[in-house]
Formats: structure tokens, sequence, C-alpha cells
């Protein structure tokens, strides 16, 4: 069987990889999963200046999933370079940087500086972060400027651009359209959901922030439906998450059109969550008699 996926140009072994945020930059996972297994390790966002993040409690759980209001803490694209990449470099994964920033500048400083970092497959743009304020809701819940981020982060970028795209918008197919003809080499989809818990005993919310995104199982059918959407809209590939918590999930996505998935809060669950879902996606390829997994993308009728 085959595994292999082709993203930008950019051979993975695997469709499986890490959704950002949830697997640090490997190295706090690396004593339970064997990151050489894995198609890609997606990084937490990596900013261009150190970011203290949100109040606490920043995270909290729900029925079916969670709510997080982190707020992209990060140290900083200083000490990403100094310690993780030369982390990641020990293993035979490909490495994709996820970029925060409250402005354009922000990004393209640290896309700059990623464009001279030959460990760096790949680079995910999160312009739609539900909890930050400045910069991400933005960016990521308007058309026009989402194209306008996405051209100007293509004018400085040198390895592929993989769009995150937000699911807290009216017509998920505009923007993925948006940031095709922007230039977007890839998109990935869907980021966490705004929600909100309040504690009823002390008559308080359940997070500093108020609100937070909302992950995990419960929003598994509105990403594969988003994921669907966007595949429909635009030619160029999709990387798809949101409740991925196996092999089975996994297929749904890319059946839906994904040619990879990404494994995002289930990590917090089960900590060897995404070589489970690798294994899954195989033993559904011998179940099926698949040859080649691309023959899964898009094949829903």
């Amino acid at each position: 069987m085959n595994t292999e996926v082709t993203i930008a140009g950019i051979t993975l072994k695997n469709p499986v990889m890490t959704a950002s945020g949830t697997f640090g930059s490997g190295m706090e996972y690396s004593e339970f999963v064997d990151l050489n297994r894995l198609g890609a390790v997606v990084t937490k966002g990596v900013a261009n200046v150190p970011w203290p993040g949100n109040p606490t409690p920043r995270v909290t759980e729900v029925y079916g999933g969670m709510l997080n209001a982190i707020g992209l803490q990060n140290p900083g694209i200083e000490v990403f370079l100094e310690r993780d990449i030369p982390f990641l470099k020990q293993y035979d994964t490909k490495v994709i940087v996820n970029v925060c920033g409250k402005t354009v500048e922000d990004y393209v400083d640290v896309v700059e500086r990623l464009g001279e970092e030959p460990t760096v497959a790949m680079l995910e743009i999160n312009v739609s972060c539900p909890n930050v304020k400045e910069g991400a809701i933005a960016f990521g819940q308007n058309a026009d400027a989402l194209s306008g981020i996405t051209r100007e982060i293509k004018r400085h970028a040198k390895q592929p651009v993989i769009m995150k795209l937000s699911p807290n918008v009216t017509d998920i197919g505009e923007m993925a359209k948006a940031a095709e003809a922007a230039g977007a080499d890839a998109l990935s989809l869907i980021n966490t959901i705004t929600g909100m818990k309040i504690d009823i005993h002390r008559r308080k919310f359940a997070i500093a922030n108020k609100t937070g995104g909302m992950s995990g199982p419960a929003i598994k059918p509105i990403a594969v439906r988003m994921v669907y959407q966007a595949a429909q809209a635009v030619k160029i590939p999709i990387i798809g998450m949101g409740g991925i918590a196996s092999g089975e999930d996994a297929v749904e996505f890319l059946l839906a059109g994904a040619s990879a998935v990404s494994v995002g809060a289930m990590n917090f669950v089960n900590p060897g969550a995404t070589m489970e879902v690798e294994s899954g996606i195989r033993n559904y390829m011998e179940r099926y008699h698949v040859e080649n997994v691309t023959e899964l993308i898009g094949a829903v009728s």
C-alpha cells in the first residue's frame, strides 16, 4: 500500500499530521509518539516576539470536547530557532511551522526568518485564532483581508504557504476561494469554533477570556461539511481537521476532499492518538483493498 501524499510539491510519507497548538513542537510528545511515523509535525504558533497569552483559567472541558483560550502563548521566533528546530532535525518527518501575528508586518517578519531554515518544509499561517483580539479575527473573517495578507506573505515566503481558515464565517467556500486567488498553496481547516461555558454555581465564566475555541469530537460533522465545501470551491490541496479521533474519522475527511489530516484535541486525551490514526488508515486501506491512499481523496459520491 502506498500512503504517500503530496501537498504543494512536498511529499509526506502518510497523510497524518499534528494540529497546531496541541503538540508543542513535538518535544513534549516524543516520549509517547514515534515522530518518524508521522507525515508531518505542525508546530505551535510562532510569533516574532514572545507572547504571554491570555489570563487564566484558559481551558475547560465541555460536552464532546474542550474550550481553550490560550491566546497563542509562545516564546517567539528566537527561542524556536535555537531550541525547537535542532530537536526536529533529528527526525524523518516533515516540519510545518504555524505562524501567528497581530499585523501583516509581524507575520512577514517570522516568514522571512524561517525562509533561511531548510528544516522547515511548509508554513501554516494562522489567521483564524478565535481568542486573539488583534489581527487573527480581522484577517480570518474578512475575504478582502484574507486575500491581502495571503498575497503579502506569498511575496516573502520561500516555502509553500498553507492558510488556516476560520469556521466562524458565513461562507467557507468564499474564504477558500479568496485565499486560493491570492496565491495560497494549500488550505487547512477548520480552526476551533467560538464557544462559551458558564459555571452556574459560581455564576462566572469558566474561562477568563469569556469565549474560547471549541475543539474535539463534537465539532467533527461541522468540520467534515466545511472541508467538503472548500474542496468543491478550490483546486489547491486541503488539510482537514476537527474532532479526528480514529482512522475512520480521518478517512471521512479524505473522502470529503482533504489530502491530509491533522489530529488535535485527541492528543490531550490519548498522547498516542496520531499513531493510532495512522494505523487506522492503513487498516481501512487493507480492509477495502485500497492500494494508494490518494484514491480516497474526494471519493465520496
